[in-house]
């Protein structure tokens, strides 16, 4: 349920989850609040406990016009002012900045699990949060993984989710993730690099792409040198590439993992398929660190976050980079808009 506030335009809503309260977290969210690109693209519910933000904003240097609900409170539609849930779920004292702690973990466990209901229940748009540390987040939920395994596993959801690197100039996606390398060989299937490929055609043509320029790299040496190095290209990546092209996915390769990226970062590729973790994401965070967004697509709203950590070093200072948690939001916003014009055509 919703009210309405005539004094701002209709807006995707994105449910914003606070990140770890002893990061920089606080401090940058506090600054998208008041960062008028952010909150004019889209109406920004944020999720947290007030005093946790309020003291993000007095690191910042910033001030803070919020409109406070309570948790099971309808949320305002097209308020004027970015909105605020506050979970009242954190007592600042017990968190020290720099430090992992369970208090900490649980709050953002809260904070997270807020906005993805907010989410599921179609309220939102899309759903971001500012960084997280895992860490804690194990001290309070032993059994945490990562946000797509959580997020699967909340929502009882069966498809298909992957994690995307995003810089302004290029995507990366991969065909696995969050596994040990001595598994990856085994799960370079012909389904599993097809519905890879889709996945990214169908996110990067939400993020505003109309005909995305997908690059796929091998997983072999040399894109297994043709059959010397490894057969996987040939019997499997080969195969789920033409398939691909079959269904109007402008996708190529399978090419040198060694050399792809320097081949997309002149401007031949929009995104690189990757089969494994590192194969992308060590080019990535050489190309462009502190620029980087994660995207989780596949879920029924897109998840979006900055691509750093939580920042303990420097934590409490007032100096953490504000880009790529913009950027991220900036996405969402686009994304959410693009579902908000999909939904009322259909």
């Amino acid at each position: 349920m919703t009210t309405t506030d005539t004094a701002a335009s209709h807006r995707p809503l994105i449910a914003f989850a606070v990140g770890c309260p002893a990061g920089i977290a606080p401090e940058l969210t506090a600054r998208m609040l008041v960062d008028s690109t952010v909150t004019s693209a889209a109406q920004i519910v944020t999720i947290g406990d007030r005093c946790v933000i309020e003291r993000g904003a007095a690191v910042a240097g910033v001030e803070l016009d919020l409109r406070y609900v309570a948790p099971g409170e309808p949320i305002p539609q097209n308020s004027a002012r970015p909105i605020f849930v506050d979970l009242c779920n954190l007592d600042p004292a017990d968190i020290s900045v720099g430090t992992l702690s369970e208090p900490a973990g649980r709050s953002v466990l809260a904070n997270f699990k807020h906005a993805i209901a907010l989410g599921a229940r179609g309220e939102a748009d899309a759903v971001a949060f500012s960084p997280f540390n895992k860490a804690s987040m194990r001290l309070a939920h032993p059994a945490y993984e990562d946000e797509i395994v959580f997020v699967s596993k909340m929502l009882g959801f069966q498809g298909t989710a992957s994690e995307f690197n995003i810089l302004p100039e290029l995507w990366n996606a991969r065909v696995t993730s969050h596994v040990p390398i001595s598994a990856v060989a085994s799960l370079i299937t012909f389904d599993n690099v097809l519905r890879a490929l889709r996945l990214t055609d169908q996110a990067m043509r939400e993020g505003g792409y109309k005909a995305p320029r997908i690059a796929v790299a091998g997983l072999n040496p040399h894109a297994g040198d043709s059959g010397n190095f490894g057969r996987e290209e040939i019997d499997v990546i080969g195969p789920a590439i033409a398939a691909g092209q079959a269904g109007g996915i402008l996708c190529h390769g399978p090419l040198p993992p060694d050399t792809v990226f320097v081949r997309a970062r002149k401007g031949e590729f929009d995104a690189v398929l990757t089969m494994y973790h590192d194969q992308g994401q060590v080019a990535m965070k050489l190309i462009g660190f502190d620029r980087g967004i994660t995207l989780l697509a596949g879920f029924p709203f897109p998840l979006l976050t900055a691509a750093h950590g939580s920042a303990y070093d420097i934590a409490g200072k007032g100096i953490a980079d504000p880009g790529a948690l913009r950027a991220a939001l900036l996405l969402a916003a686009r994304m959410g808009a693009r579902r908000q014009a999909a939904a009322a055509v259909a």
